[in-house]
C-alpha cells in the first residue's frame, strides 16, 4: 500500500467534490425531515424480528452526534458514531482541499492481501458492532 499526495489528474473523478456534495445533501434532506417533523424511519429488519439490526441506533446516534452528545451518540451505536467522526473529519478535508487547490490523498498499489484484509476488517467490525447492538438492545 502506497499513500500519495497529488494533484487531481485531467478527467479523473474529484472524490473530495463527489463525497462533500453527498454527504451535504444526505445532511440537508435529513435536517429537512426532521425540520418537517415527518415520522422516524421504521426499521422492517426489527418489526419483523424483534432484534436490533445491523444499523439500529445509527439514527438516534447521528442525532446524538449533531447535538454534541458524543458518549450517547457512542452508545447508540459505535460503529455509525465512528462513522459520523470520519466523516466530519473528510468534510473538512475535502473543504480545505477544494478551496486550496493543493494536491490530493490517494492510497495505491494496494495487494491482493491488503484488500483481502481490509475487507475482513470491515466485515468483523459490523459483526462486533452488531453483536455489541443485540447484547446490549436485545429487544429494543
Amino acid at each position: 500500500m502506497q499513500i500519495v499526495r497529488r494533484p487531481l489528474a485531467p478527467g479523473e473523478t474529484n472524490h473530495e467534490l463527489l463525497w462533500l456534495g453527498v454527504s451535504s445533501g444526505g445532511l440537508a434532506l435529513a435536517a429537512s425531515w426532521f425540520a418537517l417533523k415527518l415520522p422516524w424511519p421504521i426499521c422492517l429488519f426489527h418489526a419483523l424480528t424483534g432484534h436490533s439490526c445491523l444499523t439500529c441506533g445509527a439514527t438516534r446516534s447521528a442525532v446524538a452526534f449533531f447535538h454534541a452528545h458524543f458518549f450517547a451518540a457512542f452508545q447508540w451505536n459505535p460503529l455509525a458514531f465512528v462513522f459520523y467522526c470520519a466523516l466530519s473529519i473528510f468534510n473538512l478535508y475535502a473543504l480545505a482541499v477544494i478551496i486550496t487547490r493543493t494536491p490530493r490523498v490517494r492510497i495505491t498499489q494496494l495487494t491482493a492481501s491488503e484488500r483481502k484484509f481490509i475487507r475482513s476488517s470491515i466485515i468483523a467490525l459490523f459483526a462486533f458492532n452488531w453483536v455489541y447492538l443485540l447484547m446490549t438492545n436485545p429487544s429494543l
